[in-house]
Formats: structure tokens, sequence, C-alpha cells
């Protein structure tokens, strides 16, 4: 990457409305804009989905963050409200270099940063915030842009950053404030690297790599048979072994994990993936070796 090469980044919240922390924390930054100047760069905010943000839902018509696929912004046909949003975010962003994306779950994903591509950039980034907080943690969605077309796919450089557990609809202060300091943190990255200087970083950075996602028990008729087992609710990004207990029927049966490798799960239980059919998604844990720019 070249040096001053990062002229405009983007802060982005209120893409599911109902995820009230990057709303508030993006309303924040539009009054103390101070909080967001850098030398060497411009940030812009944006509220993604005011509509949802209004009523405090996800979304109004689907879900706005799996609406960005090329064909589909440039689909005359598609008009749903999310559809339309999706085609004036595009056209707002197309002169940004970097996406930050606002989102919180409500599992227990502590402070994870997902890298919007495998850019060098995004992975010296994601180490450098990895040694910030102990619960920082790096997932790489594979394939993410090609099966699941979302925001931050508008632009290679970038990430979403996702924290948790939050129920849906409130703020957690203790959540804000760390979203708060991964932001401020990316862009003192971000200036420091236009301006050519070189802030240490680890050698190695731990990755949890995408596997699958895993639906909950059903029968035919598509109704749920079981529930997250309870020694699983909460245990994000812990090793899940063969034989360990991964759903428990409503009579109390436990129905162990019949992969034949440890995984490790997250996004456990989210709300808002029981209507994709996704109780949790079965991650690798693997270490890569990342060069400081």
């Amino acid at each position: 990457m070249q040096t001053g090469s990062i002229r405009r980044v983007a802060i982005v919240g209120g893409t599911h409305g109902n995820e009230l922390t990057g709303v508030y924390l993006v309303d924040k930054f539009d009054r103390f804009p101070e909080l967001l100047q850098r030398d060497s760069f411009e940030c812009m905010t944006l509220i993604a989905n005011h509509q949802a943000v209004t009523a405090n839902r996800r979304y109004i018509d689907r879900d706005l963050n799996r609406s960005f696929d090329n064909g589909d912004l440039v689909n005359l046909e598609l008009t749903s409200y999310e559809e339309k949003r999706a085609k004036e975010i595009a056209s707002q962003l197309t002169n940004v270099d970097l996406i930050i994306d606002l989102h919180s779950s409500t599992s227990n994903m502590g402070l994870t940063i997902l890298p919007s591509s495998r850019h060098p950039f995004n992975l010296q980034l994601a180490t450098y915030l990895s040694q910030l907080h102990p619960d920082v943690r790096v997932c790489y969605v594979a394939n993410s842009n090609a099966s699941d077309p979302m925001l931050r796919s508008l632009v290679p450089l970038g990430c979403t950053i996702e924290v948790g557990a939050v129920a849906q609809g409130i703020l957690n202060a203790d959540l804000f404030k760390k979203t708060e300091m991964l932001v401020c943190a990316c862009l003192d990255y971000i200036d420091a690297v236009n301006q050519g200087k070189s802030l240490p970083i680890p050698a190695n950075l731990t990755v949890y790599q995408t596997l699958l996602s895993v639906d909950y028990p059903r029968n035919s008729a598509g109704a749920l048979q079981a529930m997250i087992h309870p020694q699983l609710q909460f245990q994000d990004y812990q090793p899940l072994h063969p034989g360990d207990p991964m759903f428990m029927t409503f009579t109390g049966e436990t129905i162990p994990y019949a992969g034949e490798t440890t995984v490790f799960p997250i996004f456990i239980n989210e709300a808002a993936y029981y209507e994709k059919g996704i109780a949790m998604t079965l991650t690798d844990r693997q270490q890569l070796q990342v060069e400081n720019i």
C-alpha cells in the first residue's frame, strides 16, 4: 500500500435498525466531529437504514446487509425499501476508500473484527486491533462477498465491528465505549500508515475461519425440535469437540455435536438468525503470519 492512499473513510451505523450501538455512536460522532479528525484523511458518517432505526426493527422489507450484490445494485426492478436504499448507499460511498460498519449481536461475540477481505492491509489492521483488548477476535468469512453481499463488500478495505452479547433494541454502555475505542484505534492506524509511520503489531494473528452454518433440528414442517444446549450457550469462540452437547430437545434430551474435528462456534443462538435457519456458525482456528507495513 502506498503512503497516503486512504483518503476517505466511512463509518456506518444502523445497517440493522435495532442494533443501537452503531446508531448512537454515529450520532455521537456527528455531535463531536473532532473525535474523527485525523491529519491524513477525512471521515464521513452514515446511518444506513433510517426507516428501520425509526421503527426499531432489523429491517423493513429485507435484510439491508444482504442487498449489495453487484447485479442487484443495477437491477431497477428491485424496488423494496432496502433494495432502493442499497443503491443509494452504493452511490454515496463511491469515493470511499475504507468502510467501518458497526454491528451488535445477541451472541457472546465479544469484540469481533470481520475484515472486508483478506487484503494485507485489512489483516494488518485486524492484527493491530487484536492486541488492544483481550476480547478482540478476528473472524474471516470465506467468500462472504459472493454468498452474502454485505455493505462492507462495496470496497475492499475495511471491516465490520461486531460486539455482543447485547439484546436487540438496547444499549450496553461497556460495549458502546469499547466499540468507540476500536473505531478510534482504526482511525489512528490508518493515519499512521498514511503518514509512513510504523505502528508495532504482533507477528502472528489468530483468525477464526468460517466453515459452515448449522441450523436447529427441525421437523418436516420446519418447526424447531431443539434449542441450544445450556453448556454451549454464550460459549462463542470456545472449542466444541466431537460428542460435546450441542442441542437440547424440548423433552430434555441432548443432541451431541456429530462432527469429526474440533470446531469453534460463533453467533451461537443469534436472535436475528432464527429466520435465516442458522443456530450457529462453525469456524476453524488458524494462525497467520502478518508482516507490518
